[in-house]
């Protein structure tokens, strides 16, 4: 993983018209109907589907990754993704191991505290970026997918054996999870933001509302998903404080989406600015990259 300078990609767009979101629209033809939102209980891991579980080295960090048979969960052969049916939550990405290796690094440099924080991992899969979350003492963390079956099947058990093997979290801490679409989720997120354009939102208690932190990995592939992506983000971020952190590749070859396009999106809105943690060139694939977004150009930052 080679490591750059943090650098603004944009600068803040305080003195940008608000442009809204209706640039994002376009003629691509619909997915089918999402499947209905849905909170998945912990109590609710699948007792039918086998899920082995075994470590993954992270650069001298190590957490335990869970497998199971995308067959036997939705009888699809060694599939990475059908659209509007299953969104390739059971396979372990890159981006999702380049992400808790970014937060790391960031954790250890001073520059990130995750400690007490309200932390939502958005496309979850295995869930490895929130589950660092809870092992750095968040205080709330919320694990998203499209599949209530990837959440029952993989993300509770993998969650269980992580938090067990490490003895962590603090008993305190809440750990839930969340099925759905993108478009439809913040129906159910308990801190998400009645509207995206709700940019200084508070509790009746006078308490920000939102999520401090928000993780996403190898979520940027399809152009037409980015859309709701987006507006969820807008929806649940904490404001003025709140971060996204985000490792996805430069392009994704066939599907249309990657870094490159989700930044010049955000740039057409310019509601949020960016800068680069990590690049990373290894090889196994195209170029990849974590990334930060800030709101009003706050760099969250541990002090």
């Amino acid at each position: 993983m080679a490591t750059n300078s943090s650098f603004q990609l944009f600068s803040s767009s305080s003195d940008k018209p608000n442009l809204g979101l209706g640039f994002l629209d376009s003629s691509e033809p619909p997915l089918p109907p999402p499947p209905p939102s849905i909170e998945v209980l912990s109590s609710e891991v699948s007792s039918s589907v086998r899920c082995t579980v075994e470590p993954v080295n992270l650069d001298g960090f190590t957490l335990l990754k869970g497998r199971v048979s995308t067959k036997e969960v939705f009888g699809l052969p060694n599939s990475d993704l059908v659209p509007g049916k299953y969104e390739g939550g059971l396979k372990l990405w890159e981006g999702s191991l380049d992400l808790v290796k970014a937060l790391r690094s960031e954790v250890q440099n001073g520059h990130l505290s995750l400690e007490g924080k309200r932390v939502l991992e958005l496309g979850c899969g295995h869930g490895l970026p929130g589950i660092f979350a809870c092992l750095e003492g968040a205080a709330v963390v919320h694990f998203q997918d499209f599949n209530a079956e990837v959440l029952r099947c993989l993300t509770i058990p993998n969650v269980n054996a992580n938090l067990s093997e490490k003895s962590q979290p603090d008993p305190s801490g809440e750990v839930r999870f969340f099925a759905g679409d993108w478009g439809e989720i913040h129906q159910l997120l308990p801190h998400a933001h009645e509207s995206e354009m709700n940019l200084n939102s508070s509790s009746e208690h006078g308490q920000a509302t939102g999520y401090d932190v928000i993780l996403m990995a190898e979520t940027i592939y399809s152009i037409p998903a980015q859309r709701n992506l987006y507006r969820l983000i807008k929806k649940c971020m904490s404001h003025p404080h709140g971060v996204v952190f985000m490792a996805g590749k430069k392009h994704y070859f066939g599907v249309g989406g990657g870094t490159r396009q989700f930044l010049s999106m955000l740039e057409k809105d310019g509601a949020m600015t960016a800068s680069l943690i990590t690049e990373v060139a290894d090889g196994s694939s195209n170029v990849r990259e974590n990334l930060q977004y800030t709101q009003g150009g706050d760099i969250h930052r541990k002090h």
